[in-house]
């Protein structure tokens, strides 16, 4: 779902319960500025009028909140919402959207490289301890951020990318990982891309790899060119 401001409150509450009186697993939202509603609130609307289907973002771009703000947010919201929130995060791609707000775009090794500090500061906060986190890009000393989220240790976490680093990353790091997020350039959007995405994700996974011939071991869907698939526990 865009979430965009062509839809009503009334008409959103009125989807999300459809969509889950037909049995759907997950009701995602995507993150942009301009013509759309807040994904988070958007989502606590969702909530406020569903019991049972999960409430995702697909996906909130990391550089749009500092993660000690987002880690409020999605445990609120995981509160809120009795342990139904997924969290969907990305190193962002749309330029004129960071143009138009005044933000500046980094290069790409540079936003996947605020993406990989933000997710691992994102857990640290979400553990019992303070968290204390010194990294290139992110400070935080001894914040004990409350409410912690009821999904422990965190929510469901989902990393978005197309570009081998960041999906390499979210093969060790994610819950979920998202294939093809962003810009629908030419070649981005085939199968054969696809399933050279699917390899580095496999490779770098290792046992983590799920078994896509369970529906116990792995949940996939595509929606909207997005291919997504969720990751064992390596604790498991």
């Amino acid at each position: 779902m865009s979430g965009g401001r062509s839809r009503t409150p009334a008409e959103w509450a009125a989807l999300a319960q459809r969509a889950e009186s037909l049995g759907y697993d997950t009701f995602a939202v995507a993150d942009h500025f301009a013509s759309q509603y807040a994904p988070m609130l958007l989502l606590q609307c969702a909530a406020d009028h569903t019991s049972r289907i999960r409430l995702a973002t697909l996906v909130l771009d990391n550089d749009f909140r500092h993660p000690a703000l987002l880690a409020k947010e999605a445990a609120t919201l995981d509160a809120l919402s009795h342990g139904r929130f997924e969290l969907g995060l990305g190193a962002g791609w749309l330029a004129e959207e960071y143009r138009q707000a005044g933000l500046p775009f980094h290069d790409g090794p540079t936003r996947a490289a605020h993406l990989e500090e933000a997710v691992h500061l994102l857990k640290v906060l979400f553990s019992d301890r303070p968290a204390s986190f010194a990294g290139r890009f992110y400070d935080v000393q001894q914040l004990d951020g409350r409410p912690k989220p009821i999904q422990r240790p965190h929510p469901p976490l989902m990393i978005g990318g197309a570009r081998p680093r960041v999906l390499r990353f979210a093969a060790r790091e994610a819950d979920i990982v998202g294939f093809d997020s962003g810009p629908a350039d030419a070649g981005s959007r085939t199968f054969d891309a696809l399933r050279r995405q699917v390899e580095v994700v496999r490779e770098a996974a290792g046992a983590r790899t799920p078994s896509c011939t369970s529906t116990q071991t792995c949940g996939a869907w595509v929606r909207a060119g997005r291919l997504s698939t969720r990751l064992l526990d390596d604790s498991a």
